[in-house]
């Protein structure tokens, strides 16, 4: 029976929780239909915030739309992929719509959608969360409220050091004892947070230039504040998409391939669900070999991520080096310069080591960038070409492959930029070509 919020059939929709646990009545749908319902190729779709299910599917809905018309002789299947994450009401979606309560997320506090989405993200801190709206809106001077702002931001995220969560955390592993190139909790979470809210307030107000500039003015640190919230609550979805991925869908695609082996699985994720289908890479069991294709739209994840050595360290490599191979076809990146997210927050993020450089510049990009931004990064033999050219015949069959989507995905305003702008023919075009679906 079709699902009437769906706009294709035959779907499967998985949920999986923050630990990866998947609900089991909708994986055994999906293990014991999909091999009945006579599909060739399975489309796995993975959302990278969303506020609720609702959105999620609505976002799977929607990317999936054109797709039937594009291949009508295609039999296709698909399945979107459901997981506990959240975005911030005041970051727009272009052709969603904008929550009741946007304009309210700019003002001081935790406004009423943003407090709810925070609670259902990271539930049983409800006295966490107050706190963090009380200063938020009181906005007490001097260091001690930004500290204080600081221990509950790193108490909202935090996790068990030992749990799954905590060992999908870093995008780079170096060499000795399997130590993080980089450090496992950013250091936004181990510095003074009056400095990195510091460093978020001038990011978001486009201050670039030196501090003897003319009309330098330092900016009130409870202006970068909220940024910082929101950093932390998308590392934490970060930390839970490579879970989700390696302990979730990675075995489950393993045990799609034994009951359906000649399903051919394609894998879509935006945002983190890029992250997510790239660690099922490194769930997925040896000797499976359905994965057709991966497709990463705007990933928020490392470009080094695949690296066997980083340029920067080359005692450390990415933590999915390799893993591009256990796909039977290619992992086709897609980046945007207009996404903002990726472009001047991730890194920033990602970086917050407080040394002297650059606030937002090449080295800063070059060291800290995400997938989303510039492509797969230090693999050997990727490819690169614009949209219009890997949709005319010019995209590989197999290793990485980056994808200039810039003539798409161009729309949205600060401060994510167009980070959320996937939802175009174009894009499915691709999914199709990387797969090889007629």
């Amino acid at each position: 029976m079709a699902d009437p919020a769906m706009s294709v059939t035959p779907y499967w929709e998985l949920v999986f929780d923050a630990d990866g646990d998947p609900d089991g009545g909708r994986r055994d749908r999906l293990l014991t239909q999909a091999g009945r319902r006579g599909i060739r190729d399975l489309i796995v779709f993975t959302h990278g915030w969303n506020s609720d299910r609702a959105d999620a599917t609505r976002l799977c809905s929607r990317f999936f739309a054109p797709i039937p018309s594009l291949a009508p002789a295609a039999r296709i299947g698909y399945t979107g992929v459901v997981w506990p994450s959240m975005r911030f009401p005041d970051e727009p979606i272009p052709d969603f719509p904008r929550s009741a309560a946007a304009s309210a997320a700019c003002r001081p506090g935790l406004d009423a959608d943003t407090r709810r989405a925070l609670l259902e993200t990271f539930p049983g801190r409800a006295g966490v969360i107050d706190g963090i709206g009380r200063l938020l809106e009181t906005r007490p001077p001097g260091e001690g409220g930004l500290e204080e702002f600081g221990r509950l931001v790193r108490l909202l995220v935090e996790v068990e050091p030992a749990g799954p969560q905590a060992l999908c955390a870093a995008d780079t592993v170096g060499e000795a004892a399997g130590a993080p190139a980089s450090r496992e909790e950013p250091e936004m979470f181990a510095c003074p947070t009056a400095p990195a809210c510091e460093d978020f307030a001038r990011a978001l107000a486009g201050l670039a230039s030196a501090p003897d500039a003319p009309g330098f003015a330092l900016p009130d640190p409870w202006d970068g504040a909220r940024e910082l919230l929101r950093q932390a609550t998308y590392y934490a979805m970060k930390r839970r998409a490579g879970t989700v991925g390696e302990r979730g869908l990675g075995p489950l695609l393993g045990r799609l391939a034994a009951v359906a082996p000649d399903v051919r699985v394609h894998l879509v994720g935006h945002s983190f669900g890029g992250r997510l289908v790239s660690f099922a890479l490194r769930g997925l069991p040896e000797g499976v070999r359905t994965v057709k294709s991966v497709t990463l739209l705007q990933g928020a994840f490392s470009h080094y991520a695949f690296a066997a050595r980083l340029p920067h360290d080359p005692r450390a490599g990415g933590v999915l080096q390799g893993r591009q191979n256990r796909i039977d076809g290619p992992l086709v990146c897609c980046h945007s310069r207009f996404d903002q997210a990726l472009g001047t927050m991730y890194p920033l993020a990602s970086r917050m080591a407080g040394d002297d450089r650059g606030l937002v510049g090449e080295v800063l990009g070059a060291r800290w960038g995400a997938m989303g931004h510039d492509g797969v990064q230090a693999v050997p033999g990727t490819r690169a070409c614009t949209l219009a050219e890997a949709l005319s015949g010019a995209l590989p069959a197999s290793g990485c492959v980056n994808v200039d989507a810039a003539a798409v995905v161009r729309r949205g305003g600060a401060p994510a930029g167009a980070h959320g702008d996937i939802v175009h023919p174009e894009l499915a075009r691709l999914v199709l070509a990387a797969g090889r679906i007629r």
